[in-house]
């Protein structure tokens, strides 16, 4: 129950792939996916760690083995974190660059395309600022956590919630 049937040093190793294996994948599957999960999405990751559970335990279900791969995992997460905060280009290689949807009130498809974000997800972040228009924004972007920030024209107005097409009372 205690002792692991792998050594500690391959557990480790293991623990160390998986988790770059998985860093890798999930930051080429783009911000939206990650930033907000859809419930298919949440499926994918449970179905996931799932999947890649005996990769990084080796078949080993010892406590100690759960133990040594859930520390390894947790190590990782924080040198990532402390690197991608101390090495700028570290931070843009992990966590990407924010991506401009909107400029000045015109959609930037080629942007909207590689992103995956649908012209249904922007046109609700604008209308989460009150933003009744596209004409109304200077710029949106995409954040590298999946938010949408908009940035509204300095001479258009906030319009009321009720007055935003697309919504239904």
């Amino acid at each position: 129950m205690f002792e692991p049937s792998i050594d500690v040093p391959q557990l480790v190793a293991r623990g160390v792939l998986v988790y770059f294996f998985l860093l890798l994948i999930l930051r080429l599957t783009g911000k939206r996916q990650i930033g907000q999960l859809a419930p298919f999405d949440l499926v994918l990751l449970l179905i996931l760690s799932n999947a890649v559970q005996n990769a990084m335990n080796g078949g080993d279900n010892s406590v100690s083995a759960g133990v040594i791969s859930a520390t390894t995992l947790i190590v990782c997460n924080g040198v990532v974190s402390r690197l991608t905060a101390r090495f700028k280009w570290m931070e843009r290689v992990i966590e990407g660059r924010p991506v401009v949807l909107v400029h000045n009130g015109a959609i930037i498809a080629d942007a909207m395309d590689r992103e995956k974000v649908t012209h249904h997800e922007l046109m609700a972040a604008l209308r989460g600022v009150g933003c009744a228009h596209l004409a109304e924004v200077h710029f949106a972007v995409l954040e590298n956590s999946g938010h949408i920030s908009v940035v509204l024209q300095k001479e258009h107005h906030h319009a009321a919630p009720d007055s935003m097409p697309g919504l239904s009372r």
